[in-house]
């Protein structure tokens, strides 16, 4: 029987694609305040900008392509019961072949309604561009398909079971500064095997028993022994 494999990415794995991060520096987060792009408040305040910011985000990511980190985890599906749960609202893993995603955040490529049932569908976005007159059956404008900040994770009890059963637990690319995300790690029995790699792993706070692995993923996963 193969090994479980679950691994818990964040915006270090997409920023070797391109894809600024939240803290980038001349990224699209530096032109915005928080609270008028990525809030329910900021929503219903202008709709129009929120959608806008984000389908430059998507435009950004459809550019994108995998790089040699996202490919070596799909190739892992080889030899491994690989699951990733991902805080990255970009679908990289899925092009680069993973079978098992779970977006913690969301998913850039996907809309759903503004209106009360925001999680019981979702719609896929087949270009770039969420337009103002798109909405859902239900007759709502639709929204990116994004989770705000203030807003509940939907996904989070499904990662956490998921984190729970993992044979190895992989976390790559995240600060685990950022919560309830990064409370998952602890989810983790005493018997899984856990591994963090960072180019700044030596300056997280994170639990001694973590094999900590200093540098890129690119650099680091296609050498990296999960036997």
């Amino acid at each position: 029987m193969k090994k479980k494999l679950v691994v818990f990415s964040g915006a270090g794995m997409s920023a070797e694609s391109g894809i600024s991060t939240f803290r980038d520096s001349g990224g699209l987060w530096e032109k915005y305040n928080i609270e008028d792009v990525a809030t329910p408040q900021a929503w219903k305040n202008d709709p129009n900008l929120v959608t806008d910011f984000y389908n430059q985000r998507r435009k950004q990511i459809l550019e994108s392509v995998p790089n040699q980190a996202h490919i070596q985890l799909a190739k892992w599906e080889e030899n491994f019961d690989t699951f990733v749960i991902t805080q990255n609202i970009d679908d990289l893993h899925e092009r680069a072949g993973s079978s098992h995603v779970l977006h913690l955040h969301g998913n850039i490529r996907l809309a759903k309604s503004s209106g009360p049932n925001q999680d019981k569908k979702y719609y896929s976005i087949n270009d770039w561009e969420l337009k103002a007159s798109d909405v859902c059956d239900d007759g709502y404008r639709l929204r990116p398909h994004v989770v705000w900040f203030g807003e509940d994770v939907p996904a989070y009890q499904q990662a956490a079971e998921l984190i729970a059963s993992a044979d190895i637990l992989l976390v790559i690319g995240t600060s685990l500064q950022v919560y309830p995300a990064a409370g998952l790690i602890h989810e983790a029995t005493s018997n899984c095997r856990k591994i963090i790699v960072d180019p700044n792993v030596n300056e997280f706070n994170i639990p001694s028993f973590f094999e900590r692995h200093k540098g890129s993923a690119v650099e680091i996963l296609p050498n990296l022994n999960l036997t």
